[in-house]
C-alpha cells in the first residue's frame, strides 16, 4: 500500500474511535459503526462495509482498534460465515443479498455456518447426494449434512445437488438457507473436547426460495471452491514471530521449575525445533496472504494450510511431553454447550489442544485433499488415480 492509501484508512480509524470510544459505546452499536465507516472489510466496495483499499490494511485496522478496547467482530467469533462466506457473498450474491447479510455477520447478530460436506461425502465434495428440486421460485430441499451449522446458526451455506444428469460438478448450487425452517433438524455431534462445535442436519421437505440462490444455477462448485480457498488461506492479519499456540508451548517451559536436567535439556531442544516450525509456517502464510493481496492466491493456500495443520498436530501432540501429568487435565468448560468458557491457563490451555489435534487435519480439507492440490495445481503431478475421472 502506498501512503495515500493507508492515510485513508488511518484517517477513518481515528474518527470511528473519536465518534465511538468503545468504552462508552455498545459493542454492537460499535461494529456497525466500524461497517459502516469501511473498516470491516477494507479491501470491499465503499457501502458493503469496505474503502476499496488493500486487503493488507485489514490487519493494521484490527491491531489498532483491538488496542483501543474495540469489541471482537464476526470476523473473530463467527470466522468462517462472517470471514469466508462473507467474501463468498460478495463475489457471488445480489446487491440484495450483500445489504441482507454481510453487515449482520460481521456485527455477529447473525450466526451462520456451512453444510457442505455429508456422511458420504466429506473429501470428495463433488459426489454429495442432497437434492435441490426447483417448483418455480422455491427449492425443495432433501438430504443428511454434516458441517459448522449447529443449533446457534440463524444460516448456512448450502451446496446441493440440483441437477442429476449433469456431471458431478457441474449440477451442484449452492444456497443461503435458513436454519429455522421448517424440515431443518440439528443433531449436535460430540467431539473428544466435549465440545460439539458440528453437527448432523437432516434437511426433509425444506423450502428455499430462489431469491436466496448464491451464485447461477449448477456453478455450486465454483462458490463452493472460492470460499474453500479462502478458508485455507485465513483471514487477513499479521502474526508476530512467536504467536500462536507456540507462544503458549513457550510459556510453559518457562514456568517450569527444572530447565537443567539431562530430561529438561531434551525437552528444550524440541521446543526449539517446534519453534522453528511455527516460524517457518508464519512466513509462508505471509507469502500467500502477499499473493491473496495481489489476487493470485490459488492452489498456494494450500501449502499454508498444510503446513499450518501438520506443524501444529506436531506440537500439539507433543504437548502432553511438555505438560508431564498435567497434560491430562482438561479445564472445567470441558463438555459445555459453549466449549471454553473462557482462557484457563497456558498448561490447561495446551492440554486440550492435544484433544482437539486430530480435528485439524480435516478442517476446510483434509490433509491428503491438500496434498493432492498442491501436486496436481502447483508441482504439476499427474492426478490421483478416481473412478470418477472422466467428463465430471
Amino acid at each position: 500500500m502506498d501512503a495515500q492509501d493507508l492515510s485513508i484508512v488511518d484517517e477513518a480509524v481515528d474518527r470511528l474511535l473519536a465518534e465511538h470510544p468503545p468504552d462508552d459505546t455498545d459493542a454492537v452499536a460499535f461494529l456497525r459503526a466500524q461497517f459502516d465507516a469501511g473498516l470491516a472489510y477494507v479491501w470491499f466496495p465503499v457501502g458493503f462495509g469496505g474503502l476499496g483499499e488493500s486487503i493488507e490494511a485489514q490487519a493494521a485496522v484490527d491491531e489498532r482498534l483491538a488496542a483501543a478496547g474495540a469489541p471482537p467482530s464476526g470476523r473473530v467469533t463467527n470466522a468462517l460465515a462472517a470471514g469466508q462466506g462473507a467474501a463468498s457473498i460478495l463475489a457471488y450474491g445480489n446487491d440484495e443479498q450483500k445489504q441482507r447479510y454481510l453487515r449482520p455477520l460481521f456485527t455477529a447478530e447473525l450466526i451462520g455456518g456451512q453444510l457442505y460436506s455429508e456422511p458420504g461425502a466429506g473429501s470428495d465434495l463433488a459426489s454429495l447426494s442432497t437434492r435441490a428440486e426447483r417448483h418455480g421460485d422455491e427449492w425443495l430441499v432433501n438430504g443428511l449434512k454434516v458441517g459448522s451449522a449447529g443449533q446457534e446458526a440463524d444460516v448456512a451455506m448450502l451446496l446441493a445437488r440440483t441437477d442429476p444428469q449433469a456431471s458431478r460438478h457441474a449440477g451442484l448450487t449452492q444456497f443461503i438457507m435458513d436454519m429455522r425452517a421448517p424440515g431443518v433438524e440439528v443433531r449436535p455431534v460430540r467431539q473428544m473436547t466435549g465440545r460439539a462445535a458440528y453437527s448432523e442436519v437432516a434437511l426433509t421437505d425444506v423450502l428455499i426460495a430462489d431469491a436466496d440462490r448464491l451464485g447461477e444455477v449448477n456453478q455450486g462448485w465454483s462458490v463452493s471452491q472460492h470460499t474453500l480457498g479462502l478458508e485455507r488461506s485465513g483471514p487477513p492479519r499479521r502474526r508476530s514471530r512467536g504467536d500462536g499456540a507456540i507462544a503458549t508451548a513457550v510459556a510453559v517451559w518457562q514456568a517450569r521449575l527444572d530447565q537443567s536436567s539431562p530430561a529438561a535439556r531434551v525437552l528444550r531442544a524440541e521446543l526449539l525445533r517446534h519453534w522453528v516450525d511455527a516460524e517457518v509456517v508464519r512466513l509462508l502464510q505471509l507469502r500467500v496472504a502477499e499473493l491473496r493481496a495481489a489476487g493470485r492466491s490459488g492452489a498456494e493456500a494450500s501449502l499454508g494450510k498444510l503446513a499450518g495443520s501438520t506443524t501444529g498436530r506436531r506440537l500439539a501432540e507433543w504437548a502432553p511431553a511438555l505438560l508431564g501429568s498435567g497434560g491430562s487435565l482438561l479445564e472445567d468448560g470441558y463438555g459445555s454447550s459453549g466449549g471454553l468458557r473462557a482462557p484457563c491457563g497456558a498448561a490447561r490451555s495446551l492440554a486440550m489442544a492435544c484433544v482437539a489435534s486430530p480435528g485439524v487435519a480435516i478442517a476446510g480439507g483434509t490433509d491428503q485433499i491438500q496434498r493432492n492440490i498442491i501436486g496436481e495445481r502447483i508441482l504439476g503431478l499427474p492426478p490421483e488415480p478416481s473412478v470418477h475421472r472422466g467428463p465430471g
